[in-house]
């Protein structure tokens, strides 16, 4: 087993089928400890008696409950080995609508959050001397313009930018630093899009694996990072080769009245 004996935090693991919840599980079944967090308790408490974890309740945008899931994760199990962050805030517009409240929104919960996991995570897994593996879930959309989801974008550019300098910083610790790309999602929160005729067609049309990503695809790629691999300051996308290509343009899509393109990736 890849994690056995080794200590996992989840965090943005509270929707069931959900990718963060897809990792908690993957990283559980490969014999790691998993703590794993989000805003909703009730989930948690559902998930972490599933794996036989820990919970604990955490808004990623608010530094000291950042704090506090780092320091109760060392006060259950004394280390952190490996540490997911797959909470984010998918929010929409344009530079000319979106309000600038939204866009401050999108950069505290998909950047600044990131900065205080990083962070606290390192100085932790600093503590233990043994290094580790701290992983972010960016998206696509950092790389690859989709229409008006710019503040979403720009926040998870951000945030794979500090991948980056995290893995050039912490490295010299044993610890790496890398995020993942998902292109296209099937997911609970996604299934309503798919279900529209000709909507799968025309986001599959330009990945070569030819479907949708699912929440699984993303834990493969979790629990690879989290494990001896020799990588660290990598953006990795995991769309099915959608990257080699593009985002099909607005005027390629079904239309759909309050579609909301970050659903889908």
């Amino acid at each position: 087993m890849v994690l056995k004996d080794k200590v996992a935090i989840v965090l943005g693991a509270s929707a069931e089928a959900g990718s963060g919840w897809a990792v908690a599980k993957r990283f559980a079944a490969e014999g790691a400890k998993v703590v794993v967090a989000a805003r909703r308790a009730e989930p948690l408490k559902k998930l972490a008696a599933e794996i036989d974890g820990a919970w604990i309740t955490c808004d990623v945008a608010k530094e000291d409950e950042v704090k506090a899931l780092v320091d109760f994760a060392m006060e259950k199990y004394g280390r952190i080995d490996v540490a997911c962050n797959a909470a984010g805030l998918p929010m929409g517009g344009t530079i000319t609508n979106a309000p600038m409240a939204d866009v401050r929104e999108a950069m505290e919960v998909d950047y600044f959050g990131c900065v205080y996991f990083v962070r606290y995570v390192a100085e932790a897994m600093k503590q233990d001397g043994t290094g580790g593996s701290i992983i972010l879930f960016s998206s696509m959309t950092a790389t690859h313009m989709l229409e008006s989801v710019y503040p979403y974008a720009c926040a998870k550019a951000a945030a794979d930018c500090l991948v980056v300098y995290a893995a050039a910083e912490y490295g010299p610790f044993g610890i790496k630093v890398n995020s993942i790309l998902p292109g296209p999602i099937r997911s609970e929160m996604s299934t309503p899009l798919w279900q529209v005729e000709g909507m799968e067609h025309a986001w599959n049309k330009d990945v070569p694996l030819g479907r949708l990503g699912l929440p699984e695809d993303f834990a493969d790629a979790c629990l690879w990072l989290a494990g001896p691999s020799f990588v660290t300051g990598l953006n990795l996308q995991v769309s099915g080769g959608n990257q080699i290509f593009r985002f099909p343009r607005l005027t390629e899509r079904p239309a759909l009245d309050g579609y909301d393109p970050t659903n889908a990736a």
